[in-house]
């Protein structure tokens, strides 16, 4: 299970669509950042990505 519910970000977006494409462009900045600094991530991408919105959407 994701944490945060997805039910509670999608609030935040006019559509699921748009949800899922801020999510990944966001999952890719993450990854190619990693990549760059030969960092290796214990956490998935996505996962980073998705906290990463919840906790931006919350400071709004």
């Amino acid at each position: 299970m994701l944490n945060p519910a997805i039910g509670k970000l999608i609030e935040n977006y006019d559509n699921r669509y748009r949800l899922v494409t801020d999510i990944a462009k966001c999952a890719r900045k993450v990854s190619t950042e990693a990549e760059k600094r030969e960092e290796i991530l214990i956490e998935k991408p996505v996962s980073i990505a998705i906290n990463k919105l919840a906790s931006e959407k919350e400071l709004i």
